[in-house]
């Protein structure tokens, strides 16, 4: 509680420090402008002094009355938008010494709020080579103290994300156009719970691509004439698994796999609207290429503190005897629990677990109805949990209701 009140006061400083230097320099102006505005009275006294009365023309005095009449001087041009800002600044001062910060409502949107540059990853070298995560120590990770859109401090309305660190107030992403009204509210009822709510970087799962990953998924799209930010319906899908099983494999879908691609569609469409919608397709086959492309310790690289907190805590939780290790059918359930939470209906969930499959004989799920008693209770460390857990915990990351993974049976 110390160290998030230290980092409090100390953003409470600099906005504080902040704000007086700004009013100090709007105060500097206002003398400066004052001394100017003197020194003119006292030179134009000093002018009258030396002109005689009698010699003065009569014609230049109603000449100047008129000037003077007509438009205001430069010094009061001037001053105009220095009270202005002074008002400004002791606004903000009261609103920071009342604890509040800055409100998102009085911020310039047009120079402030401009969207973020996407930047895709690279691999490193040392991607593949296993990550040291220790069970018994604990992250805890704090979230941010400052909006990512506006990089304000507010002591009420910031809004976490349950993935990574940043916070974000709904003003600030309603600008932005990032999220619908609807979305807007759904972040509001959850953010705050158990359930958590993903930012727009968490979850958008395409993100995690690196360009050359994506420049392959994009050209299977162009090849198979699927048209970007358009809804597919069934067909579309079907025509489409079609199309990358005879790339893959040199083969069309048998009749049992057909069933298998339709029922991943009700998986994907779990409102029974008859399409799915653009963003739940792309997170499935980026998921899909993950798994193509990347290694399980690459991939456990790519999750977050919070991730591998809740990790922990689900091991542990089936570690009844807390000897790190627990069996395959405990791994497989604790594989499907990271999506029971983000289920709205859980005849859906039920559903999609249950009938979901794998579209190819090379799936790792495809022998499911062989695994036997000896490979159920087949022991697991925590190291092989995670690296087998990696791609599902990334698979739980959006916030949307469809399933963008085939779970393990």
């Amino acid at each position: 509680m110390g160290v998030l009140m230290s980092k409090k006061q100390q953003v409470e400083k600099v906005q504080k420090c902040t704000a007086v230097v700004s009013a100090f320099q709007a105060g500097l102006k206002d003398r400066a402008v004052t001394v100017k505005q003197a020194e003119g009275q006292v030179e134009e006294g000093e002018g009258h002094a030396k002109t005689n009365p009698d010699e003065k023309n009569t014609q230049d005095a109603v000449q100047e009355e008129n000037d003077n009449s007509a438009s205001p001087s430069t010094s009061q041009q001037a001053s105009a938008p220095t009270r202005d800002e002074c008002n400004v600044n002791q606004e903000a001062w009261s609103r920071l010494r009342d604890g509040k910060g800055v409100e998102p409502e009085d911020l310039d949107k047009t120079h402030q709020l401009t969207p973020p540059a996407f930047v895709r990853p690279k691999r490193e070298p040392d991607d593949d080579q296993p990550i040291e995560v220790d069970l018994y120590k604990k992250e805890e990770p704090r979230s941010d103290e400052m909006c990512d859109v506006c990089e304000v401090w507010t002591a009420d309305d910031l809004y976490p994300c349950r993935i990574c660190t940043r916070v974000f107030h709904d003003g600030c992403l309603r600008e932005l156009g990032y999220l619908r009204a609807e979305a807007l509210q759904e972040m509001r009822d959850t953010a705050h719970t158990v359930t958590g709510w993903s930012c727009y970087y968490c979850d958008n799962l395409n993100l995690l691509l690196t360009e050359e990953e994506m420049y392959s998924l994009m050209e299977t799209f162009k090849q198979c004439k699927i048209i970007p930010e358009s809804c597919l319906v069934s067909d579309e899908l079907l025509q489409y698994r079609h199309f990358v099983s005879k790339q893959q494999f040199e083969k069309d879908l048998t009749d049992e796999q057909e069933e298998e691609v339709l029922a991943q569609f009700a998986a994907l469409d779990p409102e029974k609207k008859g399409h799915i919608e653009w963003s739940d397709f792309l997170y499935f086959e980026s998921l899909a290429v993950l798994r193509k492309f990347r290694t399980e310790n690459s991939l456990v690289r790519l999750l977050t503190a919070k991730e591998r907190d809740t990790a922990r805590s689900v091991f542990q939780g089936l570690d009844l005897d807390k000897d790190g290790v627990i069996t395959r059918a405990e791994c497989r359930q604790a594989q499907q629990s990271w999506f029971e939470k983000l289920k709205k209906d859980s005849q859906s969930c039920n559903v999609s677990i249950s009938h979901v499959g794998p579209i190819c004989e090379s799936s790792p799920a495809s022998s499911g109805s062989e695994r036997s008693k000896n490979d159920d209770s087949r022991p697991v460390t925590w190291a092989d949990f995670l690296r087998e857990s990696g791609i599902y915990i990334l698979a739980a990351r959006p916030n949307s209701s469809a399933m963008h993974i085939r779970l393990p049976l």
